[in-house]
């Protein structure tokens, strides 16, 4: 609703601002980087992690947004054929996310292959990190007091300065470290991670959040319902003239595709009654 809160857009956007100044300083693949960049959270759902939760908890087979993400560029994109993307992108794509991991991930088996896919799994964290402070802070859900001081004093006070501070130090010790490999100072990574633990513990598990998050589930599951009891007004709604995959599947690319404002009007239209209109 308000003008200013991040959108799966505007954090794409800026997650890629981030990850291409890191790449161009460390002389990298910058086209690489973009490409997963804009890619790496296609499959998001409405309502962020809550929709995600949800629908992986109702469909079979369940849900993950990255592997969502890389069936809307094998799959759903060019109705039905899918992009034409390297192996790169997609191995990029597939393994940005993280949840509580590690930020410096050392599994091979969690980690992109290349630097480029590895710098926006870093870059993702910086984005969200920062921006959800500012949209917490806008919300009434935290204050600018109640931010740890020990991670302002070591990253900065305000948004911009936390996202130089470690930017700059990202790249700075990457390169001190020989480039090979990707590298944030001990003192750096320690703040960010302290920050990080910060929000999970006053923004996303936090009671009034969570109140939402309830609201959210109730809708995408109602929605869910209805689409797959509705199969002949589900075909109509996608405008196709058969099914390409499994009803359930089907249902949950378009509910994974919507954003929350469209999520509320089809609820709206479903289920609740029209008001009455004065003529």
């Amino acid at each position: 609703m308000g003008d200013h809160y991040r959108t799966r857009l505007t954090h794409t956007l800026e997650v890629s601002q981030i990850a291409r100044t890191i790449a161009k300083a460390l002389c990298l693949n910058e086209d690489l980087t973009e490409a997963i960049s804009l890619g790496h959270d296609l499959g998001h759902t409405p309502f962020g992690h809550a929709g995600e939760d949800t629908l992986d908890e109702i469909v079979p087979g369940g849900f993950n947004h990255a592997d969502q993400s890389l069936r809307v560029v094998d799959l759903l994109e060019k109705d039905g054929r899918g992009l034409n993307l390297t192996v790169e992108v997609k191995d990029g794509i597939l393994k940005h996310t993280k949840g509580k991991g590690e930020i410096l991930c050392k599994d091979p088996e969690l980690m992109a292959y290349t630097l480029e896919g590895q710098v926006v799994r870093i870059a993702d964290i910086i984005a969200y990190i920062n921006h959800d402070i500012d949209d917490a802070i806008r919300g009434g859900v935290i204050s600018p007091n109640d931010i740890p001081r020990d991670c302002l004093n070591r990253l900065g006070d305000t948004h911009s300065k936390r996202i130089n501070t470690m930017v700059n130090d990202m790249i700075q010790e990457t390169l001190r470290s020989g480039g090979g490999r990707l590298a944030i100072s001990k003192g750096v990574l320690s703040a960010i991670e302290d920050l990080r633990e910060f929000l999970w513990e006053h923004v996303y598990e936090n009671e009034a959040v969570h109140a939402d998050f309830q609201k959210a589930t109730k809708i995408l599951r109602e929605l869910y319902q209805y689409l797959v009891d509705h199969p002949n007004y589900f075909l109509t709604l996608i405008k196709m003239q058969s099914l390409y995959d499994s009803l359930e599947r089907c249902v949950c690319d378009f509910l994974a595709g919507t954003t929350d404002r469209y999520a509320f009007n089809l609820y709206e239209k479903f289920f609740l009654p029209l008001p009455w209109v004065v003529l």
